[in-house]
């Protein structure tokens, strides 16, 4: 990418991946606080609900609406997308690669299919129909679709398989669940995504009704804000 379109990426990014919101006293500005996800890489975001994140070796992005409308219920799905940087070697993602970090600092793994087919995930299913946002936000190199057919819908023709295997010319999207004990809660999460050589940590924040709010009527105050800040750092 351009050193331009990376600086702006970078800028959204900080915006993305926002810990709680400072409000503080009645004319003060808010503090965006980054939330360190501990490995070299770049956060943007796409959208209110959709969030990425990459290094050299590779590239993530989820959606995650249907989950922040769900608090309180045990199964999260995730609209997720994978994909190789340009030029970086073949490799095959296996279902252990993927894991959910909680805002009470439990790591997750991948459910097995017998788990999902076990557990009740229709209601988020047929909220995701309807409560979802476009992922399809990919880096140039990776052009042709392909499916990530971990979790097929139930119903759906496709049979599960425990791996993908990725090459920097594929787009790979498709849904994720994770089963969360005592059901979805409000604050940061982190999806871990490890590659051959490194693992990039999606961050998304389930935020309340205020954050949402919040973040939907005051974002380009704030991005600007990030810029400035960015550019003092610089």
């Amino acid at each position: 990418m351009k050193k331009q379109t990376m600086i702006s990426l970078l800028l959204l990014g900080l915006a993305s991946a926002w810990a709680p919101i400072a409000h503080g006293q009645a004319g003060s500005q808010p503090k965006p606080k980054v939330p360190e996800s501990g490995v070299p890489q770049v956060m943007t975001m796409e959208g209110k609900f959709v969030r990425a994140a990459y290094n050299n070796e590779g590239y993530a992005i989820l959606g995650y609406q249907a989950s922040n409308r769900s608090i309180g219920e045990e199964w999260m799905l995730l609209e997720v997308g994978i994909a190789l940087r340009d030029n970086a070697p073949d490799y095959t993602l296996l279902r252990d690669a993927l894991s959910l970090e909680t805002p009470d600092g439990k790591t997750l793994p991948l459910p097995t299919i017998v788990e999902h087919r076990a557990g009740n995930t229709m209601a988020i299913q047929n909220r995701a129909s309807v409560q979802r946002d476009s992922i399809n936000y990919f880096p140039p190199n990776a052009s042709r679709a392909c499916a990530l057919v971990f979790f097929p819908d139930l119903g759906a023709r496709a049979l599960p398989r425990d791996d993908a295997f990725l090459d920097d010319q594929r787009a790979c999207i498709g849904r994720l669940y994770f089963k969360i004990p005592g059901g979805i809660a409000y604050g940061q999460h982190w999806l871990n995504v490890k590659f051959a050589q490194s693992v990039v940590r999606v961050p998304f924040r389930i935020l309340t009704e205020e954050e949402e709010k919040f973040l939907g009527s005051n974002f380009k105050d704030l991005n600007k804000q990030l810029e400035d800040a960015f550019k003092k750092k610089d």
